[in-house]
């Protein structure tokens, strides 16, 4: 299959990966061994992401999946390796650095809107580390042009959202911030079909209208990498398999190991 590389033992080389991230690179990992207080969960992990290219991390519970989201934010302890946006290194800048001086968000998995709060004030909240209120108050007000669903109920408490507007609202709290990389863990979780169809269509929206960079783990392997430009299949903290989305739908050993078939 084309641009796809395949490891029974052997792990995808970062030539691999260039082919599939190709020239306008945005991320890059090299090399990066990582995890929580002494325990490690990735090794020697590399990952090469594009300008406005979507990349989806599938595989099994415990493989590293959500600690590479977390390394990127810096949320782990980094005992080796770096991670760079644009060329410059951000391996050792804090959360709080990383979505003000080079715009990365991060969409947690959980549901963390605040739910007595106005889905107005929840939005403000994503703007909550900008030195200029004024800015964040724009921000969420070009939110609410754009989606007319939060717009209607803008003056009304988060908790009446149904489960796939309160995916919405945690989306467009973290665009307040004009971030140019989204991390977004597990999206569909936890949503009706029909709500997880509208979600992937903002992303996919956001990633082709507004140039947006993705990175996402996706516990739906399918829907990640039907949306996905490119895929990393991990297993125990290192990737085992790395393809177009679309061709790793049709690997007979991701099909039979997280599609099902």
């Amino acid at each position: 299959m084309a641009n796809q590389y395949e490891v029974l033992g052997k792990a995808p080389e970062v030539k691999d990966l260039q082919k599939l991230s190709g020239s306008n690179l945005h991320l890059q990992i090299k090399n990066l061994s990582a995890g929580y207080g002494k325990m490690e969960i990735l090794h020697d992990f590399n990952l090469l992401v594009d300008k406005a290219q979507s990349l989806c991390l599938i595989g099994p519970n415990g493989a590293g999946k959500s600690t590479i989201l977390h390394s990127i934010y810096g949320f782990t302890n980094i005992f080796s390796g770096q991670i760079e946006i644009d060329g410059k290194e951000i391996t050792n800048l804090s959360p709080a650095e990383k979505l003000k001086s080079v715009g990365i968000a991060y969409i947690l998995q959980d549901n963390s809107v605040f739910p007595d709060m106005t889905v107005e004030e929840n939005l403000l909240m994503g703007g909550y580390i900008k030195d200029k209120t004024e800015e964040s108050y724009q921000e969420a007000q070009k939110v609410l042009q754009k989606y007319e669903r939060l717009n209607k109920r803008k003056n009304q408490p988060a908790k009446v959202l149904s489960g796939g507007e309160r995916r919405l609202l945690e989306i467009s709290r973290a665009l307040v911030m004009r971030p140019s990389i989204l991390l977004v863990d597990e999206p569909s979780i936890g949503l009706e079909p029909r709500y997880i169809e509208m979600v992937f269509e903002i992303l996919e929206d956001l990633q082709k209208n507004e140039k947006k960079t993705i990175i996402m783990v996706e516990q739906n392997a399918k829907k990640g990498l039907e949306f996905a430009d490119i895929g990393y299949v991990l297993v125990s903290g290192q990737t085992a398999i790395v393809g177009e989305g679309n061709d790793l739908l049709k690997n007979p050993d991701v099909g039979r190991l997280f599609l099902g078939g």
